[in-house]
C-alpha cells in the first residue's frame, strides 16, 4: 500500500522539467505516512509523478514510480505510480508472459505496468483487488487514472493550468501552487448532509475518481467512464446452492488476500464478520506453513468498558469476551489493545486524525481509538485483514429489516445518525441541506438497477442494499483507509471482492433472511468457522467509551472550540449549548457526537486555514 501523486500540464514544464522538482517532491512528501519505506519521483516533458511506498510484496523489486524501460533505452517512457494490491497478479503475469512480456520483478506493480502496455485502459476490467493508480504514457501524451470497483483505495484530482493534478489524499494536492484549500457552500453541504456522494468533496475544485471508474487526460481534454457498477442479475440458485456459493466466494477472497512479504494479522472484534475471515486465514496459514502456524489477531477495548458498558442505538454488548472466545476457538495469537478513555481527549491524537481524514467529518472518539489501535498493531504487523463490508453485502444493518426504515423516503442511516449526531450549522448560511438530501435521494434511487419481475418488497430491498454499498460503505472504507495509512498499516477487506458483492446483490431478499434474521447467508455459510455464540450474536458496532470523565473532557474541548470566531460563524450555538449543559453521565450518544464534530471542526480550521468562500 502506498501514496501516489503527480500532475500533467500541456502548458507548463517546457524545456527544463527539473524546475518542477521542488513541487512534486513537496506533493510526495505530504503522503509520507502512507509510504514510510521509500520515496521516488519521475519528471518528464509534461508530467511529474511521485510515489511513497509501503513495501508489502517484493521488497527489493517493487520500487516506484516504475517505468517500462527494461534497459537504458531513451525511448518514450510509460510511468506507473500505483497503490494497493492486485490479488490475481500471478494469473495475469502468466497470461502476459505468453503474450511475450518479460518481467524484471515479482511485484504486482510490474504486472499492472505490463498489463497497460498490452491492454491500455482495458486493463481495469482484468484486475481483481483494491487499487488506485496513475499511468503516464509519454508516447501517447496521455494520463490514465484508475480506481478499484468498490472504492477501497482513494484517488483525488483537481484541474491545473493545461491539465490536472492527482493524489491519494487532498493534502498532497494542496502542495501544488495552483491548488489551495478552499471551501464553499457546496462543499459544506456535501460534508454535513452525510449523504456520502462520490465525486465532489468538501474542498472546492477537488473531486474523487469514481469507484469502478477511470479518468483519461490527453490533449483533447478530460474523459471519465465507469468500467464497473452493480447490476441487477437474475439469481437462479436455490438456498442450498446459494449458501455453498457464498462460502466458496468468501473463502476464495479471504485466502487470496494472505500474500505478503511482511507480517500480517487479522482484526478480530468478536462479531461474525471478522471471526469468519480470521478462521479462514488461520486455516490457510496452517496449510501453507504447517499445523503450528498461528495468525495474530487484535481487538480494541477501553479500560472502563467492563464496568461501565451501557447499550445504545449502535451497541448491544461488550465485544472483548466474544473476541477472546473466537480467538481461542480458531487458535490465534490474540491480543486486546486496551485504551485509556482519557487518551482520546489528547489534542495531538485528535489533530492527527483530522489531518489523516482531510475532513471535519468523522465519528469522534471512534476515529481516535481506531487510529491508536492501528498504531499499536503497526508495531508488530504491516498488513491487517478486516471484516468491513459484510453488513452491506449480506444485509446486516437494522434498516434492512425495520418497517420504519423501509417506509421512510430518505437515506436509512439518517434515521440512526440524523440531526442529533450531525453538527448543526448556522442557519444564516442557508445551505438548504434538507432540500439537498431530498434531491440527492431521488437521484440515488434512479441509479438503482432492477429486474422487471421484482415484487415491491424485493424492489425496496434492492434499493436499500444499493444505497448501502454505493454510499454508506464508501465512508467506512474512507475511514479505514485514511486512519490505517496514517499509521503506515495496510488494511485488506475481503468482503469487498467484486464477485462476492455481485453474487450477493443478485440474491433475492428472502434468501438473505431465510432464518428470520439478518445475514442468513453468511451465518449458514460459516458453520464450523466460528463459535455458536458468535454466529448468533446480534449486530454490534465499533465500541465507544462510556466514561463520564471522557464526556466531561469533551464538553470542555467543545467550549474551547466555540471560542474560535470561525467555528461560531459555522455552528449553530443554540443547538449545541444543551449538549454542553447536560450532566456528563447523561450525555447521549447522538449529542456527544455533535460535540465531537464541533471539536474536529476547530482542529480542521486551525490546521488547513481554508479560504471560506460563502
Amino acid at each position: 500500500m502506498c501514496g501516489i501523486t503527480g500532475w500533467v500540464s500541456f502548458h507548463t514544464f517546457h524545456t527544463d522539467p527539473r524546475a518542477q522538482a521542488p513541487v512534486i517532491e513537496a506533493m510526495t512528501a505530504a503522503l509520507a505516512p502512507r509510504g514510510p519505506d521509500a520515496s521516488g519521483v519521475w519528471l518528464g516533458g509534461h508530467a511529474a509523478i511521485g510515489h511513497r511506498r509501503l513495501a508489502v510484496i517484493d521488497i527489493a523489486g517493487g520500487v516506484q514510480p516504475m517505468t517500462n524501460h527494461q534497459d537504458s533505452s531513451d525511448s518514450p517512457a510509460t510511468v506507473l505510480s500505483y497503490s494497493g494490491e492486485v490479488y490475481n497478479h500471478h494469473e495475469l503475469r502468466s497470461e502476459l508472459r505468453k503474450l511475450g512480456h518479460r518481467f524484471r520483478t515479482r511485484s504486482d506493480t510490474e504486472v499492472v505496468l505490463r498489463a497497460y502496455a498490452e491492454w491500455g485502459e482495458g486493463l481495469a476490467e482484468r484486475l481483481d483487488g483494491m487499487f488506485a493508480f496513475a499511468v503516464w504514457d509519454e508516447r501517447e501524451q496521455r494520463l490514465l487514472l484508475v480506481r478499484d470497483r468498490l472504492g477501497v483505495k482513494p484517488l483525488f484530482w483537481a484541474t491545473v493550468d493545461g491539465g490536472l493534478a492527482f493524489a491519494s489524499e487532498p493534502k498532497a494536492l494542496f502542495a501544488h501552487p495552483e491548488i489551495r484549500p478552499r471551501v464553499d457552500a457546496d462543499g459544506l453541504r456535501e460534508a454535513y448532509s452525510l449523504l456520502f456522494n462520490t465525486g465532489p468533496t468538501v474542498w472546492s475544485g477537488v473531486r474523487e475518481v469514481e469507484p469502478g471508474g477511470l479518468l483519461v487526460l490527453d490533449r483533447d481534454g478530460i474523459r471519465e467512464r465507469r468500467y464497473w457498477q452493480l447490476r441487477a442479475d437474475a439469481h437462479t440458485d436455490g438456498q442450498g446452492a446459494t449458501v455453498e456459493r457464498v462460502r466458496d466466494l468468501v473463502s476464495t477472497a479471504a485466502r487470496g488476500q494472505l500474500e505478503a512479504d511482511v507480517p500480517l494479522c487479522s482484526l478480530l472484534s468478536g462479531g461474525i464478520d471478522s471471526t469468519v475471515l480470521t478462521s479462514l486465514l488461520a486455516d490457510e496459514l496452517r496449510l501453507r506453513e504447517g499445523p503450528d502456524a498461528r495468525v495474530r489477531s487484535y481487538a480494541v477495548d477501553y479500560s472502563d468498558q467492563a464496568e461501565r458498558f451501557t447499550g445504545d442505538v449502535l451497541r448491544t454488548g461488550h465485544d472483548t469476551p466474544y473476541a477472546i472466545e473466537a480467538g481461542a476457538f480458531i487458535g490465534t495469537d490474540h491480543s486486546t489493545v486496551v485504551l485509556d478513555p482519557m487518551a482520546l481527549l489528547d489534542l495531538e491524537h485528535r489533530r492527527a486524525v483530522v489531518v489523516a481524514r482531510d475532513s471535519p467529518i468523522g465519528v469522534g472518539d471512534m476515529d481516535t481509538s481506531l487510529y491508536l489501535l492501528f498504531g499499536e498493531i503497526r508495531r508488530h504487523s504491516t498488513v491487517a485483514v478486516s471484516g468491513e463490508a459484510a453488513d452491506e453485502v449480506f444485509g446486516g444493518y437494522p434498516w434492512f429489516h425495520s418497517p420504519k426504515a423501509l417506509a421512510a423516503r430518505t437515506f436509512p442511516w439518517l434515521l440512526v445518525t440524523g440531526d442529533e449526531a450531525a453538527m448543526p450549522l448556522n442557519p444564516e448560511l442557508k445551505l438548504g441541506i434538507g432540500e439537498f438530501r431530498d434531491d440527492t435521494y431521488r437521484d440515488a434511487l434512479a441509479a438503482v438497477p432492477h429486474l422487471d419481475e421484482e415484487t415491491p418488497a424485493e424492489h425496496r430491498q434492492r434499493e436499500m442494499q444499493h444505497l448501502s454499498l454505493t454510499r454508506w460503505l464508501r465512508q467506512l472504507l474512507h475511514r479505514k483507509d485514511r486512519l490505517s495509512m496514517a499509521q503506515g498499516l495496510e488494511v485488506r477487506v475481503p468482503y469487498c471482492d467484486h464477485r462476492l458483492v455481485e453474487y450477493a446483490f443478485a440474491a433475492p431478499c428472502a434468501l438473505k433472511s431465510f432464518d428470520g434474521r439478518e445475514k442468513s447467508l453468511l451465518r449458514a455459510a460459516s458453520k464450523g468457522l466460528a463459535p455458536d455464540s458468535v454466529l448468533h450474536r446480534p449486530k454490534n458496532h465499533y465500541p465507544a467509551t462510556h466514561h463520564p470523565d471522557y464526556n466531561r473532557g469533551l464538553q470542555a474541548l467543545a467550549r474551547d472550540a466555540l471560542a474560535m470566531p470561525q467555528v461560531r460563524a459555522l455552528a449553530d450555538e443554540t443547538r449545541i449549548k444543551p449538549c454542553l449543559d447536560t450532566p456528563p453521565e447523561r450525555l447521549e450518544w447522538g449529542h456527544r457526537l455533535r460535540l465531537e464534530r464541533v471539536v474536529d471542526l476547530a482542529l480542521w480550521l486551525e490546521h488547513y486555514r481554508p479560504e471560506l468562500a460563502f
